[in-house]
């Protein structure tokens, strides 16, 4: 039982180039299926696909200066994890979930190499992690985001109407 829930946790979705399978293998549950050609499914995050994460964290201003180590508990700590690799199976793309699976799911560190940007793997992530058969009786899917971000996210259906809501903030020092 230990084995079936941690294989569920962590999803990779292989996808290379623009294959013509490619929107069913996102509208469809990622975790248990087989997919045709040249995309795969593993069951978590390798040691090496950890250390490819953690590289593109150093490359962002919200991430840089994470530890390996940190890396390593954040993706361990999360109930959903989501990347997507390239032919060569290098981490191109990535987002977790922290979630109760009934009222919140908070979407963390989505995040696409940058020289994969602007060929739709943000929203391939996002539609992975909004499709994701786990996620579909939350109520409420949530992100954080940069202003600059908010029209990206609004075109996904977020939106940043959530009434008088004030993030709030304690640091451990």
């Amino acid at each position: 039982m230990r084995h079936l829930a941690r294989a569920a946790r962590n999803v990779i979705i292989r996808i290379a180039g623009q294959a013509p399978w490619r929107q069913r293998a996102l509208d469809e549950n990622p975790t248990y299926r087989e997919t045709p050609g040249n995309m795969n499914n593993i069951s978590e995050l390798s040691e090496r696909h950890i250390a490819q994460l953690h590289s593109l964290y150093q490359g962002e201003w919200w991430t840089r200066g994470r530890s390996l180590e940190d890396t390593r508990r954040c993706v361990r700590g999360s109930q959903i994890c989501i990347g997507i690799t390239s032919e060569s199976d290098d981490l191109i793309g990535f987002v977790r979930v922290l979630t109760d699976f009934t009222f919140k799911a908070i979407l963390f560190d989505v995040i696409v190499a940058p020289s994969e940007r602007g060929k739709g793997l943000g929203h391939d992530l996002l539609t992975l992690a909004r499709n994701h058969e786990r996620l579909q009786s939350v109520r409420h899917i949530e992100l954080y985001c940069l202003p600059e971000m908010s029209a990206f996210y609004e075109k996904h259906g977020f939106s940043v109407d959530v009434g008088d809501v004030r993030l709030m903030r304690l640091i451990h020092a």
